[in-house]
């Protein structure tokens, strides 16, 4: 690739991705469950070989860098939230001027579709708090325009400082990450404590963690739980990972799937009309969080 900062054509692409891998089915009526025993392993890598380049280019990449390391130089670099003070709207118009040039068939904004899916949850009748947190959700993706490459911002999260699992997504790739040559990242609790919880737990850097730490003092429980673990698909996808949980995160966890759909499903090329929709928003924000974010 030209760019190893950015081997996608547009953070789009690796959305595109998540639904071929993740089909459309119907709502999950189950609990969360630490393991799936029904899904067979040669389905779970079928979408792999289908793949574009340019997503294995992303996925090799951050499969690369994503070290134990690295996580703690970028919550060290930005979770002091010195940068900015925006309020939503500025955060959205700012997140807005990130082109995405993979989806030539929709003229449709970053703010369009965070209005899609916030819009599709209002009408469904779920409570406020999971209202706001369909519109806010991607806002910590303004970390590309702070100049931080694709695989930093998007892409399947997975605790770092463990053994990975062989449900993640292009696993192969793991064998380039220099903490593979680390013994004690290599076990399956690594440097963590079995039950702990995952607050305990170092995630890959992305726009989940970073917007977690911006709102984490305004809203409630469960959607802070939908903004930090939305991308954390080998978990709440696939059922790994569940000897790190808490018994709040697994009952937490039912937040993150009811939100996953919304996520993934409700994008199309029906734009949204912001005049009429603001006031109704501009009330819901003023609910819950102060005039000013700091980012």
């Amino acid at each position: 690739m030209n760019d190893s900062n950015r081997p996608l054509s547009g953070l789009e692409e690796w959305e595109d991705f998540l639904k071929d891998r993740y089909p459309e089915t119907a709502p999950q009526s189950k609990p969360f469950q630490a393991t799936d025993p029904n899904k067979k392993k040669e389905q779970f890598r079928n979408y792999e070989a289908n793949a574009r380049p340019t997503v294995r280019e992303f996925y090799r990449l951050n499969h690369r860098h994503q070290t134990y390391d690295f996580v703690q130089s970028k919550r060290k670099e930005f979770l002091g939230l010195h940068r900015k003070k925006m309020s939503v709207w500025e955060a959205l118009e700012y997140l807005n001027t990130l082109v995405d040039d993979s989806d030539p068939d929709t003229d449709m904004s970053q703010l369009d579709h965070l209005l899609q899916t916030a819009e599709q949850i209002r009408h469904d009748g779920h409570p406020r708090w999971f209202i706001l947190a369909g519109l806010i959700h991607d806002l910590g993706k303004i970390l590309c325009l702070y100049g931080e490459p694709q695989w930093a911002v998007v892409g399947d999260t997975f605790p770092v400082g463990c053994a990975w699992s062989d449900r993640i997504v292009f696993h192969q790739f793991f064998v380039d990450n220099p903490d593979s040559q680390e013994a004690r990242f290599q076990t399956q609790l690594g440097v963590y404590e079995e039950g702990k919880g995952l607050d305990s737990v170092c995630m890959s850097w992305g726009h989940d963690e970073y917007l977690y730490h911006v709102v984490k003092d305004y809203l409630p429980r469960e959607a802070l739980y939908m903004i930090r673990y939305h991308s954390f698909y080998p978990a709440h996808r696939d059922g790994e990972y569940g000897y790190l949980m808490s018994e709040q995160d697994r009952d937490m966890f039912k937040w993150v799937q009811a939100f996953n759909p919304y996520d993934l499903y409700t994008k199309n090329h029906k734009k949204p009309d912001l005049k009429e929709l603001r006031p109704f928003y501009d009330e819901l924000i003023k609910e819950y969080l102060p005039a000013k974010l700091s980012w």
